[in-house]
């Protein structure tokens, strides 16, 4: 299996609801469910990966606070070199709603003093050559951004694909945001967006046009996925051809980072010698069981898809 890795956003969640509806300013009402947990999109695929029993490496920080030390804990020897920002940690507060979506309000927080130093001091740059490091939360991780040229080039010099999830921008996709985007998916060789921000930055409405649109403006050999929630997953290969899975009935228990958690399967199975197809397969199995489990679970032998021709 070629090795893995994981750059970017660890923070932590404090997860709240269901709240229905939304409260009015200045009151106060009780909801029935709340956990903390580990957060990020880096850190949600991490926990997918060591779910699965994989091996992988992250690059990540913590604030110089007890949910930093927290956090570290959460991660064992993984987070032995992490380096610590003199700063509180950053805290997300979910709100689910009964539809199973959820709100964010999101502190700034470590994860914007991640630099690029503090990632390449962390990974074993050996031990990844020949493999596919998923880059995350390229909005809020402001110190590393800005040295993202520096990054491509390392992946470049080593063999490494870099995987590119952005996030959803804070102040959306602006046309400048859309334009950051397409330059860093212009290095990138694999995309993994949501169906929304596929659209939004290709500025198509329709999903497979948009992600030819976002083909187009990447390596020759890239692939771009299209994660489609409760309607599967569909792609682009590096042959320009479209292919797309469903995704299985399941009564929806939680789906605060299930796109993570697909982006983490997805890449394993694709890292493992799996097909385009059996990769998204892989990715929608693995993310699908995992909204609707409390706790948790990621099953290692949903990475292994039946036929093709069973999809």
């Amino acid at each position: 299996m070629q090795p893995l890795a994981v750059i970017g956003n660890v923070n932590v969640d404090l997860i709240l609801g269901p709240a229905d509806p939304w409260p009015t300013p200045g009151t106060e009402i009780m909801v029935d469910y709340d956990e903390l947990r580990v957060g990020g999109s880096a850190g949600n695929a991490a926990l997918t990966w060591d779910g699965l029993g994989l091996d992988f490496q992250i690059a990540a920080n913590v604030g110089n606070d007890q949910f930093g030390e927290w956090l570290r804990q959460g991660f064992g020897k993984h987070s032995a070199r992490w380096p610590v920002a003199p700063m509180s940690t950053t805290l997300s507060v979910g709100i689910t709603h009964p539809n199973g979506e959820r709100t964010f309000f999101t502190t700034r927080g470590h994860i914007a003093a991640l630099s690029w130093i503090d990632v390449i001091t962390t990974l074993d740059t050996e031990r990844l050559k020949g493999g596919t490091a998923i880059l995350c939360g390229s909005f809020l991780t402001d110190a590393l951004v800005a040295q993202y040229d520096e990054l491509f080039d390392w992946a470049d010099a080593n063999d490494i694909r870099i995987a590119l999830d952005t996030g959803w921008p804070i102040d959306g996709w602006t046309e400048a945001n859309r334009g950051k985007a397409r330059g860093w998916l212009a290095r990138c060789h694999i995309a993994l967006f949501n169906e929304v921000e596929t659209t939004r930055l290709a500025n198509s409405v329709e999903p497979a046009a948009a992600a030819h649109r976002l083909k187009a403006q990447m390596p020759a050999d890239a692939i771009v996925v299209v994660k489609r929630g409760p309607d599967g997953a569909l792609a682009v290969g590096a042959d320009d051809r479209l292919v797309s899975v469903p995704a299985p009935l399941v009564q929806v228990a939680d789906t605060i980072g299930a796109g993570d958690v697909f982006n983490a399967a997805f890449l394993a199975a694709l890292a493992n010698g799996q097909t385009l197809t059996k990769s998204l397969a892989a990715g929608v199995r693995v993310a699908s069981k995992a909204i609707s489990t409390i706790p948790r679970r990621y099953d290692g032998a949903d990475l292994q898809t039946p036929s093709e021709e069973a999809l």
